[in-house]
């Protein structure tokens, strides 16, 4: 899904972005591309890794296996 934004105005080390609807929020300046400014628009693209999703769950039930392997059942 593509959002569309307004870069609004810079007040470094931040970004004023604008939607459509015009909500305004701030967003780290150095996470948009190099040489952006004020008035340019934005194509922001954000969707979910579920390849890199399910490789974290797989590592942290492996962690909680390894832990529950050392635990001798008593409280902390």
């Amino acid at each position: 899904m593509d959002m569309i934004l307004t870069l609004d105005r810079i007040d470094p080390p931040w970004a004023t972005l604008e939607t459509s609807y015009g909500i305004t929020f701030y967003f780290p300046l150095n996470l948009l591309p190099r040489g952006v400014k004020e008035g340019d628009v934005l194509k922001f693209n954000i969707e979910v890794d579920q390849e890199a999703t399910t490789e974290r769950v797989r590592k942290i039930l492996g962690f909680i296996d390894e832990l529950k392997q050392h635990d001798n059942g008593g409280d902390f």
